[in-house]
């Protein structure tokens, strides 16, 4: 099943004023529908460490990852995306070593648009960028990411520094 955006209220067009849902000057809008996977309940936490998610069956490492093992997470934490690959295919986090670093379906399904700064549930900690494993097709030497900010999808050089967050098959 789908996720849901986040999404639960409607906009006009030109001036970005709320309205009803169901209008019918602007019908069919997401936050209408609201299509998906219910956002309550939908993210658990366990052992402090970890969140599973019951619509993708996907667990997630709660926080960004502390590559520099110092307790705290800066700027020390961040990766090109080669490092980041092998970060995450040697993490061993709540006794399961199958973590991987998420393709950008995956690491944009934990993007909740009905929020911003961060878009995100707030049962995980976030900071901004995060490096995908997907790769870019049309742009030679880069990979997708996603800015938590706002849940922006963009592109950018592989050797460029990111934050990350590890993922694993919970089913």
């Amino acid at each position: 099943m789908p996720d849901t955006t986040g999404q639960t209220k409607c906009y006009d067009s030109a001036a970005g004023n709320e309205i009803d849902c169901a209008s019918t000057d602007f019908p069919g809008q997401d936050g209408f529908y609201q299509a998906g996977c219910p956002e309550e309940g939908r993210f658990v936490l366990y052992e402090e460490s970890t969140v599973t998610d019951t619509c993708t069956g996907l667990m997630w490492q709660k926080d960004t990852a502390d590559v520099s093992g110092n307790g705290s997470i800066g700027m020390e934490d961040i990766l090109d995306w080669q490092d980041a690959l092998k970060y995450c295919e040697n993490l061993d986090v709540a006794g399961y070593a199958d973590w991987r670093l998420p393709n950008v379906r995956e690491l944009q399904s934990i993007v909740d648009y009905g929020r911003v700064d961060p878009a995100i549930d707030p049962v995980f900690g976030v900071l901004d960028l995060y490096w995908s494993s997907s790769s870019s097709a049309d742009i030679t030497g880069h990979a997708w990411f996603i800015q938590f900010y706002d849940g922006h999808v963009d592109a950018v050089d592989k050797g460029v520094a990111l934050f990350v967050r590890a993922v694993r098959s919970g089913r």
